[in-house]
Parts: structure tokens; C-alpha cells; sequence
């Protein structure tokens, strides 16, 4: 149909409607599923974990050899590599198709390891069948109300409950992270408008039932019938480049909801802080390890 005359006229004052405000977080159970489409990237440029976080792992379930371990969430198997070298038999449970198709890549030629497509929902898995379950980042994605008792479940008596993430810690000021905050307060907080600014925690913080809830989307293991509980923490720093740091963050979902236009604005304003400032983004990471015995 031809435009009229009085269209024409108006076009040129007609302005993009602003972004509408939401009340998501971006962090909703539903966007697990956005990682299917990142695996790539994702295996690319997410964090690697420390040794030393590995290593009491195996202190405390005891030795690898003849024992079965289940991943919860394996995603493109960041965590995986540890525990076979150690000697368990890994099971892991990835309900993206594309990170189980690359995690299959990785790890097929180890008999040890097995990979099963699914959520950890979903999944049938043997009663008292495994000696260890962990999940590496991930477990916030589990609706821990079914996770949790499936998880006792699944464990032989004695077995091990361990959950382990990499939480960023924010610098107390400085030139760039308050450049950084402001293009976040910009083009994020004004989406996600309940957004929590970055705070800096104390070890006995990360032991409070609201913390424990924030990582892992339940309150305590004990309320699940497991003892012993430990938590550990690893002080780790990394410098990313502008292009490192963006590739990084646009593995997060929260960023991924975001609409372009805000995560253009964002993703640009970012960038250019870092390059003003050196070059590099020194970000400081508490990795948390939580566990927990049946």
C-alpha cells in the first residue's frame, strides 16, 4: 500500500520507542536452555578452575579408582577433565544438545565417561548408584526442591554432594570499575530494573542461608538430610582485554536477554573504558566450594 503524502511528512520525527523496563532478572530457570546456542564460545572463554579446589574434593571423597561420579550441567566439560584423571567414572548430564555433542567430542575415547542429554530433572539415573555428584557452576539452573533429594538419592550412603562457582569479587573503587558501574547503571539496571549492584562479601557471608540461596537456589544442605558440610574458598585474579571481557560476559544469560540496542551501548561503553584505562580489566574471583555427605 502507498504511503500518503502525510506519512512522508511525519516520517522523519517518528523516534524508536524506548526499551520497556522488565521484571525478570535474566537469571529465570527458562534461559537455561539460551547456552545451547553459545557452546562454542562458551567452551572458549568461560574460567577454568583451581587445583587446589579439585584436589579437597578428592581428599574428601577418598581415592578416584572404582568409584562413579555424576555431573550435574556439564556444559562443554570446564570441569570434567579433573575427575577423570583422577580415575572415577564419569556420568555426565547436559540437557543442551550442542554441549553434549562437543562434550561427546572431547571425551569419547575415555571409557570412563559417559554423557547423558537431559536435564538432571528428567534424567533417569540408578538409586544409591554413585559415590560422587557435583556440578560446576550449574546447579542454579536445578530446581533444587526435585535436585536435592535426587541427588541424596542417587548417592550411596557416605557419598559426596559437592557444588562448586566462581563468584567476582568488586574492587572497593578505582577509575575503570566506576566507568564500568555507570555503563551498567546505563543500559542494564535500566532494563533489569531490580538488578543487585556488585557487592563485596566476607567468608562468613557466603555461610549465611540467603548467600548459600543466591549461588545454589536452595538454603543449606542440611535442610536435605546431608552432614559433614564444608565450604572452601579459592582467591583467584585474571586481566581480561576488552574484546576478552565481552566475549566473557556474553556468555552470561542475563546479558544475552538483554535487548541490542542496550547490549550494543553497553558492550561498547565497556570496551572503551578498559582501553582508556590500560587495556586490561583486572577482575578479582572467589571460586566457593560447598559439600556436603549423605
Amino acid at each position: 500500500m502507498a504511503r500518503s503524502s502525510l506519512d512522508n511528512a511525519n516520517s522523519d520525527k517518528i523516534m524508536p520507542s524506548p526499551t520497556v523496563p522488565t521484571t525478570e532478572t535474566g537469571w529465570e530457570r527458562d534461559n537455561r536452555t539460551l547456552f545451547d546456542s553459545i557452546a562454542v564460545d562458551y567452551d572458549k572463554v568461560r574460567w577454568d578452575y583451581p587445583r587446589q579446589l579439585f584436589e579437597d574434593i578428592f581428599e574428601y571423597v577418598g581415592p578416584g579408582k572404582n568409584k562413579r561420579a555424576l555431573e550435574i550441567g556439564a556444559g562443554t566439560g570446564k570441569a570434567t577433565t579433573p575427575f577423570l584423571i583422577a580415575s572415577f567414572s564419569v556420568t555426565a548430564v547436559e540437557m543442551s544438545a550442542n554441549m553434549s555433542a562437543l562434550l561427546w567430542e572431547k571425551f569419547r575415547r575415555n571409557e570412563a565417561f559417559n554423557v547423558v542429554t537431559s536435564t538432571f530433572e528428567d534424567a533417569l539415573l540408578g538409586a544409591e548408584y554413585y559415590d560422587l555428584v557435583y556440578a560446576a557452576s550449574a546447579f542454579h539452573w536445578v530446581d533444587a526442591k526435585i535436585g536435592c533429594p535426587k541427588v541424596r538419592s542417587i548417592l550411596k550412603k557416605g557419598g559426596t554432594f559437592a557444588l562448586f562457582r566462581n563468584n567476582f569479587t568488586p574492587p572497593d573503587s578505582g577509575g575503570l570499575y566506576d566507568e564500568v558501574q555507570a555503563a551498567y547503571e546505563k543500559y542494564y539496571n535500566s532494563y533489569y530494573q531490580k538488578s543487585e549492584k556488585p557487592v563485596k562479601k566476607s567468608m562468613e557471608d557466603f555461610w549465611k542461608p540467603s548467600e548459600i540461596y543466591k549461588s545454589f537456589r536452595f538454603e543449606g544442605l542440611e535442610q536435605y538430610g546431608f552432614k559433614d558440610l564444608c565450604m572452601k574458598f579459592y582467591n583467584t585474579t585474571k586481566a581480561y582485554k576488552p574484546e576478552e571481557y565481552i566475549a566473557l560476559i556474553d556468555t552470561f544469560p542475563d546479558h544475552i536477554k538483554l535487548p541490542e540496542d542496550n547490549k550494543a551501548a553497553l558492550y561498547k561503553s565497556v570496551g572503551e573504558a578498559i582501553t582508556r584505562h590500560g587495556g586490561d580489566y583486572v577482575v578479582d574471583n572467589v571460586f566457593q566450594l560447598y559439600m556436603g555427605r549423605k
